[in-house]
């Protein structure tokens, strides 16, 4: 299993979500935690990026809290929060136990799959040694790697939850044990698909404010080993300190079966060089208008604003990115969401979309640039089944960068 990347959640069960099927909750609770030596550090880390990189904007987010299924449904969401914790249970040899908030909440999804370490007792904002990046992503996708075995020993199969006892919160629904079934299909996974279409609502998404700043003082930090522990000891929650903004992809695929690929520019701040999907962030600032970043509220986003921005701005970074009108591009679906573990299990949301346009009309209108060209040197297709092949085995599959090999992923998942 690939260290990098982990499926956190799959649509595979419904071939994806559309829009009306997903809605968001909202809330300053699911906002990450802060600590006056952090918020001084992210401060700090910041200054110094903005005075080597000016063009760096900071920008407000969604951060992701968690997802919880509609009642009746299992799926195979996997609770980020609780899969870092379930790592650290396993290896102390201790029981599991189920932690709640206050409001009876499962905790969740914000993610990174982690190690026991023996604490240091340095303070992690005076230190000067540097991480090992290599080191970093192995720690962080140990535990979401022996999670995905089950989907890496056949891309048919669906992974199911146990029925849990019920909680304080009885509609939620947390991934402890799973049950392999055979191939997603209506006869494997019928009971679902018979709740899914009885009801609009299949998923929901907790989603709190963040901004680009904190990501890069926190799910960036060469101490993010020590922050996650200290969300371990204080909330027990390792994600608790982290930014985790909720991103967007798109596996864009054309009339004729092709799936496009761009070459990343050397300029950009995250996996340079390396071939991407088309993708970004869906944006606080496009729900609430003329208030500035800085001064964004929760509780000025209405909430199927936000779901629509959620299903739109992937749309958008595809017109930008590759140029393709927004009249040629199809409904969005959701295949689910993928974690990155070189960035601290940064959480993305990765989409279907199709094209009215043949790759040669997409290569010819990406040619002429687009709003966001500099961010792309190239772009490269293949094929649907090419896709569908797509593996760690494949000399191409290094060349990926992890968020176009969490939509690779999930693409085998849904479209299977």
């Amino acid at each position: 299993m690939d260290p990098e990347v982990s499926v956190l959640l799959h649509c595979g069960p419904w071939k994806g979500l559309r829009e009306k099927q997903v809605r968001v909750e909202l809330s300053d609770r699911f906002n990450r935690r802060k600590f006056p030596a952090l918020e001084r550090r992210i401060e700090e880390v910041w200054i110094e990026r903005v005075t080597h990189e000016p063009w760096l904007f900071n920008g407000a987010k969604f951060r992701l809290r968690s997802v919880t299924l509609a009642p009746g449904l299992l799926s195979s969401v996997s609770s980020v929060g609780d899969a870092a914790r379930d790592a650290l249970e396993e290896e102390q040899e201790e029981p599991v136990r189920d932690s709640h908030d206050r409001a009876g909440r499962l905790k969740g999804l914000e993610l990174v799959g982690g190690e026991k370490e023996e604490r240091t007792g340095m303070n992690p904002w005076s230190g000067t040694a540097k991480e090992d990046h290599k080191q970093r992503v192995s720690d962080a996708g140990k535990y979401a790697g022996q999670k995905m075995e089950i989907l890496e020993r056949d891309f048919g199969s669906c992974t199911h939850t146990k029925p849990q006892t019920p909680a304080a919160q009885p509609n939620s629904r947390r991934v402890r044990d799973r049950d392999p079934c055979p191939a997603i299909a209506p006869t494997c996974c019928s009971s679902q698909q018979d709740v899914a279409g009885k009801q609009e609502t299949v998923l929901t998404l907790q989603l709190g404010l963040t901004c680009y700043k904190d990501y890069l003082g926190t799910n960036w930090s060469r101490n993010v080993k020590e922050l996650m522990r200290e969300g371990e000891t204080q909330f027990r929650n390792p994600e608790a300190f982290l930014a985790q903004p909720l991103g967007v992809g798109a596996v864009l695929q054309t009339l004729d079966d092709q799936v496009v690929f761009l070459r990343r520019s050397q300029k950009v701040a995250e996996a340079s060089g390396l071939l991407d999907i088309p993708g970004g962030h869906p944006e606080p600032k496009a729900v609430c208008g003329s208030v500035s970043e800085e001064n964004i509220q929760l509780e000025q986003l209405p909430e199927q604003a936000v779901v629509r921005e959620l299903f739109s701005s992937v749309q958008t970074e595809i017109r930008d990115e590759v140029n393709v009108p927004l009249s040629a591009l199809g409904e969005p679906v959701l295949m689910g969401v993928a974690v990155n573990h070189t960035s601290a299990g940064r959480p993305s949301a990765e989409f279907f979309v199709s094209c009215s346009l043949t790759s040669e009309e997409v290569r010819d209108v990406y040619w002429q640039g687009g709003p966001e060209a500099s961010e792309s040197t190239d772009i490269m297709f293949l094929s649907k089944t090419e896709v569908l092949q797509l593996d760690q085995s494949s000399p191409l599959w290094s060349e990926l960068c992890p968020s176009a090999k969490g939509a690779v992923l999930l693409y085998r998942l849904v479209q299977r």
